[in-house]
């Protein structure tokens, strides 16, 4: 997995950026994930944080790092939020379809809610992980947004692929 990972210290003298302070867009990232498919989409991850970051006066501190890594991961999450619903509504109507007929299967629905819900367990778990690695260090804070996004993004694939051949 290749995400983009910048780990600049604050430079002394500089200011903090705060959130009203971001130079953030999510134009890098869309542009990236037009010209890439299937695994090269993960290059994309981290593309409008990373611009947000040299083009943030103080993107470079923890407070700025944190800050564009979280409009990202707020990008990430809708989108992986409207892929979820859109699959959800397939695998209802067809768990009913299926109901209807009779048939005796697995209910679909059920099983993307089960997933969806453990992931977020397993995301919640390997985020805090890369949080301790930082021993309580302001470099932690960043580090936990950064994983949050990665993983947010990752999913976001998993699920759109799942459309895939649906529709």
């Amino acid at each position: 997995m290749k995400f983009v990972l910048i780990c600049a210290l604050a430079l002394s003298g500089a200011t903090a950026a705060t959130a009203q302070d971001l130079v953030y867009s999510n134009a890098a990232t869309e542009a990236c994930l037009a010209t890439v498919t299937g695994l090269d989409r993960l290059g994309c991850v981290g593309a409008s944080a990373g611009a947000c970051m040299v083009d943030t006066p103080g993107g470079d501190t923890t407070v700025g790092m944190g800050g564009c890594f979280d409009r990202e991961r707020q990008f990430w999450d809708d989108a992986l939020n409207e892929a979820y619903a859109a699959l959800m509504v397939i695998y209802t109507e067809s768990d009913a379809f299926a109901a209807s007929e009779g048939m005796n299967l697995p209910v679909q629905s059920d099983a993307l809610r089960d997933m969806q819900r453990a992931w977020i367990g397993y995301r919640d778990a390997r985020c805090d992980f890369e949080r301790a690695k930082w021993g309580g260090g302001t470099g932690g804070g960043p580090a936990t947004i950064q994983c949050l996004m990665g993983l947010t993004a990752e999913q976001t694939f998993v699920l759109r692929d799942g459309m895939d051949g649906l529709q």
